[in-house]
């Protein structure tokens, strides 16, 4: 049972592995998700070729051939699917090419990193420093606001400001 489990989830990974070969660009993914993306190449495709083959236990090669063909082919339009729908980046094309910026093992695009404590009381230092600065006059009022917006946002290093 243990080795029938084993043998499926390796060749999940090899139809997946080969279908993200296939599509043209970076595609940095967890492991699991490329077993997942061969795993329903195989069910899907390899059903349904299965299925219209009339394959049963008197199995030709040129049909497990095509059975195989089939899954693979349709691992690879798993494979664009993922990367339209849930990246919503190119399959095709310059823009293929570049880094993902959504998915699954990739972080969430507009949430920063937590920062530590040490980065947190520097800020809060700074931000405390803004404040006396602009209440002895140093600083007027849009000066405060531009340094304050930029320290906030994380825009300039905390050395800087």
């Amino acid at each position: 049972m243990l080795g029938a489990i084993l043998l499926l989830a390796i060749s999940g990974f090899v139809f997946g592995a080969l279908a993200r070969w296939a599509v043209p660009g970076p595609d940095p993914m967890p492991v699991w998700l490329t077993i997942f993306i061969g795993l329903g190449g195989s069910a899907i495709g390899g059903g349904i070729t299965a299925a219209v083959l009339h394959a049963n236990k008197n199995v030709s090669r040129a049909d497990y051939f095509t059975i195989e063909l089939a899954s693979i082919l349709v691992s690879i339009l798993l494979v664009v699917a993922y990367r339209h729908f849930i990246q919503q980046r190119a399959i095709l094309g310059p823009d293929a090419l570049k880094p993902p910026t959504r998915g699954f093992g990739i972080g969430r695009p507009g949430r920063s990193h937590r920062p530590s404590l040490r980065e947190a009381v520097q800020k809060a230092q700074l931000l405390k420093a803004l404040d006396d600065l602009r209440s002895h006059g140093l600083l007027s009022d849009e000066e405060y606001q531009q340094k304050r917006t930029k320290l906030l946002a994380g825009d300039e290093p905390p050395a800087s400001t």
